[in-house]
């Protein structure tokens, strides 16, 4: 008796699990069971019919013809968007102008000074020691034009950020209406906004800048309404009790309580900020990305990765300085920040004095032609002649052969309704029934465009680059989460590579697999393993100690402990692992069209090239669709009590 009551409470709840888990089959199986013949019947089966199709290519370039033949006359690019260029433009120049007027002694003393009221004398000797090295590899003046571009982008996508977060805050009827127009905006690669934006403002630093904006606004949005909305209950009251005006409870208690939360918008704002400004440079923005951009069209590695490096040491700086700001490792009074700047500006003035604003020229070096002969090297002895185990070209064309294929051919050879009854099956298993027919319809609006082959071409890169960062990831997190020495070893290298752009990512890619779909998954897996790792390691490390110890204590092994405690219990970070690696590796997939990626990001990239609002917009869209699909299918949606499931 004493058995049975011991059990019964561990077998109920998967018994109940499980007979959801079959309703739900068994609804979707009855609901296949009528449509699927009707729609076999009236479509036929294979790939999505035409018929369901909707030709977009006719309005989108009448569209595209009205905007270029009235941007130069139309009294609402004269009189507004024009503006909004010029401001963009007077600004940018104004700041690069302070920053070549400071030279580099000013502007490294600056940063240096900066990060050491921050965070220290440490942070502050690295800061130093990145901005000399990009001196060093004769990239000074482009990171001033980076920067410039920067200090603006971020500035606006601070101020449009929390106007959003702050109307999404206070109000749920407006957190409910922007939540899905930041859905969209996070979910869209980075590709997708350039098209519309160079229509509207032509090539060159606007567009630049406003597109950064609409890219890096997102996550300050969201973290200030998290912070307003997460603000303590009981402070809030008091304050109401002293009889503010809501105003006043605003400024003086909601705002101060969030400060981490919008110090940590201000970060992720910068760094998605950074990583835009790189692939704006596509649209004719002068800086780093300009010059990574060249050399990556030219296959000029050794180029590459002499502006590469500057980017990689820019972001890492700008994350140290601004992570330390929201811990609060310093708290520096007003003196001290007045002490800081004018030691700036003196600097400044005797670099001014002296005559060395310019970084001298005899103080290069130049990397790229060493780089180039070891990429030669690499290219003539790993790239195919490896003995036995074969080159990096040879596994590229393995994993091509072997695994892209099958995955894209099984894909597509199966029946749009199939596809869609998998979408839907998935994304209700694990959310609720609202869950898979948003899935379904994102899923079904790509066929509506008529990119239903690309779209499951892109899919297929998708899933083979996420299987393979699930499994090194998690193995990864695994011997991190169990040792102390490997955590400490790995962390240093998940920085750098969390912290670098992902139009980084290419250039050791293509030195090492060339071009092709391969490489493109290959450069998705590297942006996307560190977010896996970092989620993973820390899911694993904050499971119950209690339970880790009664396991112990039963006698249960290291690898009993890992199988039968840890992972279940750290299951929710483990599913949102899966989930940022799902949207991380779709954003480089999509870039990868860049080198040979073919499919979807393809053509966001030949309509961005040729201005054909058709191809790219569509295919930008049908992009947003698929991320949102998969958001879906791999997030679960909590249920609440008789709702949902």
């Amino acid at each position: 008796m004493a058995t049975v009551t011991a059990s019964t409470p561990r077998a109920l709840p998967t018994g109940l699990l499980r007979h959801r888990a079959v309703h739900k089959l068994l609804l979707i199986a009855l609901a296949a069971a009528v449509l699927v013949p009707l729609a076999n019947a009236r479509w036929a089966s294979g790939s999505w019919p035409g018929a369901l199709t909707v030709d977009l290519t006719s309005p989108l370039s009448k569209a595209s013809d009205w905007i270029i033949d009235n941007r130069d006359s139309h009294p609402l690019f004269l009189y507004f968007f024009g503006y909004v260029s010029n401001a963009v433009v007077i600004s940018v120049r104004a700041v690069y102008l302070v920053l070549l007027g400071a030279g580099w002694a000013g502007v490294t003393a600056f940063g240096a000074l900066v990060a050491w009221r921050v965070a220290g004398v440490r942070l502050a000797v690295g800061t130093t020691a990145a901005f000399l090295a990009c001196g060093l590899l004769g990239m000074w003046v482009p990171t001033m034009q980076t920067l410039a571009l920067m200090v603006v982008a971020v500035l606006a996508s601070v101020v449009v950020g929390v106007l959003l977060g702050l109307a999404a805050g206070l109000s749920r009827r407006m957190d409910k209406i922007l939540r899905p127009v930041l859905d969209t905006m996070q979910v869209m690669p980075a590709y997708a906004y350039l098209l519309p934006v160079v229509l509207v403002f032509g090539m060159g630093v606007p567009a630049a800048v406003l597109a950064t904006v609409v890219y890096a606004a997102p996550p300050m949005a969201r973290l200030t309404a998290l912070g307003l909305q997460g603000a303590d209950k009981e402070v809030l009251e008091a304050v109401e009790s002293l009889g503010t005006t809501a105003r006043q409870r605003l400024l003086t208690a909601r705002i101060p309580l969030a400060r981490k939360e919008l110090l940590l918008g201000l970060n992720q704002t910068i760094m998605m900020a950074l990583s835009m400004a790189v692939i704006a440079s596509v649209i004719g923005a002068a800086g780093l990305g300009d010059r990574v951009y060249q050399a990556l069209a030219s296959v000029d590695v050794g180029a590459a990765l002499a502006a590469g490096i500057p980017i990689v040491l820019l972001a890492v700086v700008l994350d140290r300085v601004t992570g330390a700001a929201g811990d609060g490792i310093e708290r520096p009074g007003r003196a001290g920040w007045a002490y800081a700047l004018a030691a700036a500006v003196a600097v400044a003035v005797v670099g001014r004095l002296v005559g060395r604003l310019d970084w001298p020229d005899t103080w290069t070096l130049n990397i790229a032609e060493p780089v180039n002969r070891a990429v030669d090297w690499m290219t003539n002895h790993l790239y195919s002649g490896v003995p036995l185990i074969g080159g990096t070209a040879d596994w590229a064309a393995h994993f091509t052969t072997w695994v892209l294929d099958p995955v894209r051919d099984g894909l597509q050879g199966l029946p749009w309704w199939s596809v869609l009854l998998i979408v839907a099956t998935l994304a209700w298993l694990i959310g609720t029934w609202r869950t898979a027919l948003t899935a379904v319809l994102a899923m079904a609006a790509i066929g509506v465009l008529g990119v239903w082959t690309s779209a499951l071409d892109t899919l297929s890169q998708v899933l083979a680059a996420v299987a393979v960062t699930l499994v090194l990831g998690f193995a990864t997190a695994v011997a991190a989460a169990r040792s102390d020495r490997v955590e400490r070893l790995l962390r240093s290298v998940l920085d750098v590579f969390q912290t670098m752009p992902q139009f980084v990512y290419l250039i050791p890619v293509v030195a090492l697999f060339g071009v092709g779909r391969a490489p493109a998954a290959a450069a998705a897996v590297v942006y996307a393993l560190p977010a896996v790792v970092r989620i993973t390691t820390q899911g694993l490390r904050q499971v119950d100690p209690a339970a880790m110890e009664s396991s112990r204590s039963l006698g249960a092994t290291s690898w009993q402990q890992l199988r039968q405690v840890q992972l279940p219990l750290a299951r929710p970070a483990l599913l949102l692992a899966v989930n940022q690696g799902v949207v991380l590796v779709l954003a480089v997939v999509v870039i990868g069209g860049l080198v040979g990626g073919g499919a979807l990001g393809y053509d966001t990239v030949f309509g961005l090239a040729q201005g054909d609002l058709a191809t790219g917009l569509v295919a930008g869209a049908a992009i947003v669709c698929l991320g949102l699909m998969l958001d879906r299918v791999t997030q679960p949606t909590e249920r609440r009590t008789g709702k949902g499931a």
